[in-house]
């Protein structure tokens, strides 16, 4: 496991296959920033399903409405929706949706993110400037890449727990 230097803006990704570290960037994002963890703290993305996930491409997940798979699970409804708080403005920057990459996951509308993020397998740069990255994979890049594909996967794998580093 990576060495964690800033537990307050580090996320602990629990997956079937391990743990998946993630620094977040405070600095480039900090609205973004403090939602993950303010969802996470919450216990909200504790068993949401990854809903979308392509490979070659990226593994969308974090619908806390409709993506857990223990409240009423329905894989129809997951990607639809987010949390009951309000959408964030775009924080865009030059930070390159590069492989591990985490970028918050929006409608048509630059300022309609809120709950859900995905994960980039592959350098995607052709994201860059038009989706928020706010993280970036620091450790357990081979659990994320095991993760199930489809869109909807038929059997879709989850986000066992999602923690901020500083409260484990």
């Amino acid at each position: 496991m990576a060495e964690i230097k800033d537990p307050e803006n580090t996320i602990i990704m629990t997956l079937k296959g391990g743990d998946v570290i993630i620094q977040l960037l405070p600095e480039v994002a900090p609205a973004h920033t403090a939602r993950m963890k303010e969802l996470a703290r919450a216990g909200k993305y504790d068993n949401v399903c990854f809903h979308r996930v392509i490979d070659g491409f990226m593994a969308q997940t974090g619908d806390v409405a409709n993506g857990n798979m223990e409240d009423n699970f329905n894989i129809g409804r997951a990607g639809t929706g987010g949390s009951d708080l309000p959408d964030l403005p775009a924080e865009f920057s030059k930070i390159p949706h590069a492989r591990g990459s985490l970028g918050a996951a929006r409608s048509a509308n630059p300022n309609s993110a809120n709950s859900q993020f995905f994960i980039n397998f592959k350098d995607n740069d052709f994201l860059n400037g038009q989706y928020t990255v706010y993280g970036q994979v620091i450790s357990g890049m081979e659990h994320v890449d095991a993760i199930v594909r489809g869109e909807p996967p038929m059997n879709p794998d989850r986000m066992i727990s999602v923690k901020v580093a500083a409260d484990v």
